[in-house]
């Protein structure tokens, strides 16, 4: 199993990004999804998930109205829209995938990808 995230990068205070959660090796349709983040110096935090029928989608408060996740089965693949970034938003993002998962900060993810920085200067 392997989950391949991309798509960050260095955007001013105000801009946007995609990421997106490559999966293989796993049926994905069977996986909950999640987006975390680790900033320098902070706590591992759930950013958003989603359930593996994508019917259930959670997002951490700090984030809501400005970031969407979603999912696309047929590419294997997740994303996180991110827009209106923010200073803080600057982290490593990584992905997860847990079986029949719901897409909750609480589940316990099987897998995790490698991570890609997203770089928010103010």
């Amino acid at each position: 199993v392997q989950l391949q995230a991309s798509g960050g990068g260095l955007v001013q205070a105000g801009g946007s990004l995609r990421l997106s959660c490559f999966a293989s090796g796993l049926t994905f349709s069977w996986y909950g999804m999640g987006w975390f983040r680790q900033a320098p110096g902070k706590e591992h935090e759930f950013v958003a998930g989603i359930s593996w029928s994508g019917d259930s989608i959670s997002y951490v408060d700090s984030v809501k109205g400005r970031f969407t996740i979603s999912r696309d089965n047929a590419k294997n693949t997740m994303y996180l829209e991110m827009n209106n970034l923010k200073f803080e938003d600057t982290a490593v993002y990584y992905c997860a995938a847990k079986m029949y998962g719901l897409g909750l900060p609480k589940d316990q993810y099987d897998y995790w990808g490698q991570g890609t920085q997203v770089t928010v200067s103010s």
